[in-house]
């Protein structure tokens, strides 16, 4: 099984997370922002990822650190779960619908951290949440686990749809990406023998 627990604690959260890559989509999500359980609530349907994570955050302030924190924690979280990467199929991509709104995400876990973001969102908030902290959650997560993403909005009016579409498509990308390869066996999916 491929699983890992972070914890981390600094003065602005306080975050345990669970994760496991092979899991039914299960998740237990607490946050304290609520439109972010949302999301990460799809992200682990979506890439069938069991997922735990309960945050106390100074969402007082805003829900910045709250979802930078998180970011980062998930990211550590696939990093250390996916271990030396043996046998991955490192690359995935999905172009999703989620009604008027078309998402491209396209990932390579190389070993090598990029994110590529061209998604606009019509609205600064979708409600309380501020639609700039989806690049700065994927931005975290990159750095912690790293690998190239890239990230289109091809077509989309309603941020919400737009925000759903981007956690919809990295949950199915991811889930391609991490998938086990019966015909790589032990091997690491890089000619440098290295991720």
């Amino acid at each position: 099984m491929r699983t890992s627990v972070i914890n981390r604690a600094t003065a602005e959260t306080d975050i345990h997370l669970a994760l496991n890559l092979d899991g039914e989509g299960k998740s237990d999500i607490n946050t304290g922002v609520g439109f972010l359980d949302h999301m990460l609530t799809l992200f682990a349907s979506h890439g069938r990822f069991d997922l735990t994570l309960n945050c106390k955050g100074d969402i007082e302030v805003d829900d910045h650190h709250s979802a930078e924190d998180i970011g980062i924690c998930l990211g550590k979280a696939f990093e250390e779960a996916l271990g030396e990467k043996k046998g991955i199929t490192r690359y995935g991509s999905m172009m999703l619908p989620m009604d008027e709104a078309l998402i491209l995400t396209a990932a390579d876990i190389s070993g090598r951290t990029c994110l590529c973001f061209t998604v606009d969102f019509p609205t600064e908030k979708i409600g309380t949440f501020d639609t700039e902290l989806v690049e700065e959650f994927l931005l975290a997560f990159v750095r912690n686990c790293p690998m190239s993403l890239h990230i289109k909005k091809l077509a989309g009016s309603n941020s919400h749809h737009i925000a759903e579409g981007v956690f919809k498509s990295l949950a199915r990308t991811l889930k391609a990406a991490v998938a086990i390869d019966p015909a790589l066996g032990d091997m690491i999916p890089s000619t440098k023998g290295v991720l």
